[in-house]
């Protein structure tokens, strides 16, 4: 149902699927409120990533654990560089292909493979409990990662597992050109006008407290929040909010986190509201 959300402002912050995901409030008649949180580059260094590249190639991977959606397209971006495209996807074909949530699996589905599983919920622990239950002792497993986040527990519980684990970081987060954008959203949050803030990834939690310490508004920052709807995607977000001291307004029904079911929660929850009356 269209207009779902006339007369709301909604702060997205901008990672990477955010453009559509602005279109979709915009149509529901939304105000939506942009903020760049940071902009994402190739690893400053690709030699370790082709060599990552030239080793699934040279040696398939037995199985292959994609994280993000963006990791898998940089190193496809990559190996069409180096002429490797259609040797690394022919080689791909060949592992088993594990993915953390929906994302990573429509990457793969670009380049014409299918993953043979997806975790129940898109965390790092998902992945972790997904891969518990099979037998990995001696198969070598290709695992991409992405920025901003220990590993540690994921390629440990790999390793007690017995195995081979082949991890590449293909790209990087620049965040402090978008300071000064966080810091305006901020103060839009604490003089309340905004009515409902919608977050689709954690890092863009992690991203929002850390710019808010940096330039001394954390308090200002909770204080907007307090008075503020917070829209969660799913479970991974929800975790980071409350690993913070924050909770989740709403986040999708049913388990389903994409962005359409967390826009129709949002207009739900905004609609049993009291109007606004704070001047914008």
């Amino acid at each position: 149902m269209a207009d779902r959300l006339n007369g709301t402002r909604i702060l997205i912050l901008e990672t990477r699927e955010e453009a559509q995901f602005s279109k979709l409030l915009a149509e529901q008649g939304a105000d939506v409120v942009q903020c760049p949180m940071f902009t994402i580059h190739d690893a400053p260094d690709p030699a370790p990533v082709e060599a990552w590249i030239r080793r699934a190639v040279d040696k398939p991977f037995d199985d292959l654990v994609l994280m993000t959606g963006e990791g898998l397209r940089r190193i496809m971006k990559l190996a069409r560089a180096r002429g490797l495209d259609q040797a690394l996807i022919a080689a791909l074909a060949k592992s088993r292909k594990f993915t953390r949530g929906p994302k990573p699996g429509k990457a793969l589905r670009e380049v014409g493979l299918e993953a043979q599983q997806t975790t129940e919920k898109p965390t790092t622990e998902g992945v972790i409990e997904m891969l518990g239950k099979l037998e990995l002792k001696g198969r070598r497993i290709g695992l991409q990662l992405y920025p901003d986040k220990d590993h540690g527990a994921l390629t440990g519980a790999l390793t007690a597992q017995g195995a081979d684990v082949d991890s590449v970081l293909p790209y990087i987060y620049d965040s402090k050109a978008a300071d000064a954008s966080i810091v305006t959203a901020i103060d839009d949050l604490a003089e309340g006008r905004i009515d409902s803030i919608a977050l689709t990834n954690l890092g863009q939690v992690r991203r929002l407290i850390e710019a808010a310490k940096a330039h001394g508004s954390e308090a200002k920052l909770r204080a907007g929040l307090e008075r503020t709807l917070i829209a969660s995607v799913g479970p991974a977000v929800s975790g980071e909010l409350a690993a913070h001291g924050l909770r989740t307004d709403v986040s999708p029904a049913d388990e389903a986190y994409f962005m359409r079911p967390l826009i129709s929660a949002m207009a739900a929850a905004l609609a049993e509201r009291k109007p606004r009356t704070t001047t914008r």
